[in-house]
C-alpha cells in the first residue's frame, strides 16, 4: 500500500477560454482539488496578439470586453468549484497566453496545471502548435492534459460520473 501526500496539491491552475475542453479540464481539476483540499485557480488570458486587446488594458476593461463578447470564461469554472465545495479564485489578464501562464505558475506556487487538449497531430499540430504541449515542456510542474474527445465521449455515453477514479481514499492508494 502506497501512502499519498495529502498536501501534494495545494494550488491547481486551470487556464480556460470557456471552451468544452477547458470545462472538461476544470472538472478534472475540481475533482483533484476536492481530494486534496486544494484551491482551484481559473485563469483566462486575453491574447494581446489579437485585436482589440492590448497589454495596457486594466482588469475592468478586460471584464467589460468579455461581457460584450458573451461573458467571463472563468465564471463556469468558479461556479462548478463552488458547487463541489472546492475553494476557487479567478484571474483575468491580457498578454501572451503561454507567458502569462508560466508567470502565474511561478508567482502563485502552482503545484499542478490541468489543461484540455485537442489531440491534434501531423500538419494541423505543426501549423497550430499546442499551448498544452508547450506547458508540458516548459512549466516545471506537473501538467495534466485532458483530451477533449474523451470528455465529449464520456458525456455522450453518460459515463462521466464524478466517483472515485483514482483509487485514492483518505490519503492512501487502494
Amino acid at each position: 500500500m502506497t501512502v499519498v501526500d495529502a498536501e501534494m496539491y495545494e494550488t491547481i491552475l486551470v487556464p480556460t477560454d470557456g471552451s468544452e475542453g477547458a470545462l472538461a479540464a476544470a472538472d478534472h481539476a475540481i475533482d483533484v482539488a476536492g481530494r486534496y483540499g486544494a484551491t482551484v485557480h481559473a485563469l483566462f488570458v486575453a491574447d494581446t496578439r489579437m485585436s482589440p486587446i492590448s497589454s495596457g488594458m486594466d482588469r475592468e476593461d478586460l471584464f467589460d470586453l468579455l461581457e460584450g463578447a458573451g461573458g467571463n470564461p472563468t465564471a463556469p469554472v468558479i461556479e462548478r468549484a463552488e458547487a463541489a465545495g472546492v475553494a476557487a479564485v479567478e484571474h483575468v489578464e491580457a498578454g501572451v497566453p503561454y507567458r502569462v501562464i508560466r508567470r502565474y505558475v511561478e508567482d502563485n506556487d502552482v503545484d499542478l496545471v490541468v489543461m484540455g487538449t485537442h489531440g491534434r497531430t501531423g500538419l494541423e499540430h505543426a501549423l497550430l502548435g499546442s499551448l498544452t504541449e508547450r506547458a508540458v515542456r516548459t512549466l516545471g510542474v506537473p501538467v495534466l492534459a485532458v483530451p477533449i474527445d474523451g470528455a465529449r465521449e464520456r458525456a455522450e455515453t453518460g459515463d462521466g460520473d464524478t466517483g472515485d477514479k483514482s483509487g485514492v481514499e483518505d490519503g492512501t492508494a487502494t
